[in-house]
């Protein structure tokens, strides 16, 4: 699961793309208890979800042409100019070119070469999120691609992150970790085949301790069931969600750690 320790590879910002930057913040308010703080009147619109005072992801305008509303993972990078050069090298695009933002740090939004969009945050005075792995916070991130080997190679060029593969009910698993430290200890994410074209993203997973209990407030409050929640053996208790505005997240009630 994810730490705020953040090191080159490891998502360390998340924001919500919204056309309704304050409904947005109503529904997630409902379903998670997360309050809203602006970044102040020369930030566009752009605002932060916080829970206990910490912030656990960014919300903004849709400012890319034909976009959705949709969650947006970011990767630390020590050098988003670099990130950027290697992805239109490697097969990606960049959407929006490096740039700074404020004194927070850089960023830039890519897509890699299945159509993933993603981000990567280069910190200077915001090093990323502020809580994690905590319920209610970001724990995971989760790729879908038709070609894991070829989602592998890329991102493995970008971040030099590690894999091994974990069998599951429904077919082998590949579990990403960053290059650094323990491989276990530095697994963020996970990476699964899609044989849908509409379905090549990253996914956010938020901790929860009541996955039953989340989607169905995520229906009260205008949202939408994706996937009912389940028990996955030796993962937790998973379901997936989409916001009144049709941004997908998931949820997870993870098992408790093993000795």
């Amino acid at each position: 699961m994810l730490s705020t320790d953040f090191v080159t590879g490891a998502p360390n910002w998340l924001d919500l793309g919204s056309p309704d930057t304050a409904a947005s913040a109503a529904f997630y308010g409902e379903v998670f208890g997360w309050d809203i703080q602006s970044a102040g009147p020369d930030s566009g619109g752009y605002g932060f979800f916080q829970k206990d005072g910490k912030t656990v992801a960014g919300i903004g305008p849709l400012t890319e042409e034909n976009s959705s509303s949709a969650w947006t993972v970011y990767f630390r990078t020590p050098d988003a100019d670099a990130t950027a050069k290697a992805v239109e090298q490697n097969g990606g695009a960049v959407r929006v070119a490096p740039f700074d933002v404020m004194e927070a740090g850089r960023m830039a939004c890519l897509t890699d070469p299945q159509g993933a969009e993603f981000a990567v945050w280069q910190p200077a005075a915001v090093k990323g999120i502020e809580a994690a792995s905590e319920n209610h916070t970001l724990c995971w991130a989760e790729l879908h691609c038709a070609d894991p080997s070829a989602a592998l190679s890329f991102y493995g060029t970008l971040f030099g992150w590690r894999c091994q593969d974990m069998p599951m009910p429904q077919g082998t698993y590949t579990v990403l970790s960053t290059a650094e430290g323990d491989q276990q200890d530095a697994s963020f994410g996970g990476l699964v085949t899609s044989g849908q074209e509409d379905e090549v993203r990253w996914i956010p997973y938020f901790a929860a301790e009541d996955t039953d209990l989340i989607q169905r407030k995520t229906q009260e409050s205008g949202g939408s069931v994706l996937i009912p929640a389940e028990d996955v053996p030796d993962v937790g208790r998973i379901g997936w969600c989409a916001d009144p505005f049709g941004a997908p997240f998931a949820i997870i009630k993870p098992n408790p750690p093993t000795a």
